[in-house]
């Protein structure tokens, strides 16, 4: 069940826990809410085992300088996906990722000892959910939504990407919102692509000067 999904987070830029009260609450409760969506949508999706992700709150430089890196694109953005088990393809692949770290000539102690036993299954990585502060504030002040609705929506989309979710094509993007629009339902926040135009982008598509479920003209 996703319930047993550990979720790691990560504030690295304190304006976060300064702009939205209970911050943490609301980024694992999206998070799970996305989890347990797309477990009811296929039940076999989970692997077996322990299971791990993360969702790092940080900064514009921060994105910026992983968007450079591993996407080749030298800007912020409001959020990056990271997906490990996704895009495997392999579950023994992933495992074989994530090995413990070998033991020092002095001897583990007994905690160490207990995770690096043969017994104990190694953790199956889903990915990395990672935030952009400024970006994310500037988008729900220029979308007049609420900071935390839309920071929400952003984790919600983040999660969904480690699953194997995407939005190149139409289909997959149409599926996509859908099932984003009932997740954000279930928490009470309104459907964030209403009133938008049909051929609007994703909330993190790459081609969008300025990120976020807003009417553009299509790049050429």
């Amino acid at each position: 069940m996703p319930d047993r999904v550990e979720i790691a987070l990560s504030i690295e830029d304190e304006r976060w826990e300064a702009s939205i009260a209970d911050v943490e609450m609301l980024c694992e409760r999206s998070a799970r809410s996305a989890l347990a969506a797309a477990h009811a949508q296929d039940p076999d999706w989970l692997p077996e085992g322990p299971v791990e992700m993360s969702v790092i709150l940080a900064d514009d430089d921060t994105v910026q300088e992983l968007n450079k890196n591993y996407r080749g694109k030298d800007k912020p953005t409001n959020v990056l996906s990271f997906a490990l088990y996704a895009d495997s393809g392999d579950e023994e692949g992933d495992e074989e990722d994530y090995e413990g770290e070998e033991q020092e000539e002095d001897g583990p102690d007994d905690g160490d000892v207990e995770f690096l036993s043969p017994e104990a299954p190694v953790p199956v990585i889903l990915g990395d959910v990672i935030l952009a502060f400024e970006t994310v504030e500037r988008e729900a002040r220029e979308q007049r939504k609420a900071f935390a609705d839309h920071l929400a929506h952003l984790v919600t989309h983040g999660v969904l990407h480690l699953l194997g979710y995407d939005h190149i094509e139409d289909s997959e993007a149409e599926q996509m919102e859908r099932l984003e629009t009932q997740i954000l339902s279930g928490l009470g926040i309104a459907d964030p692509y209403a009133g938008l135009p049909e051929g609007h982008r994703a909330p993190d598509d790459p081609g969008d000067n300025s990120p976020g479920p807003v009417p553009i003209t299509p790049e050429r």
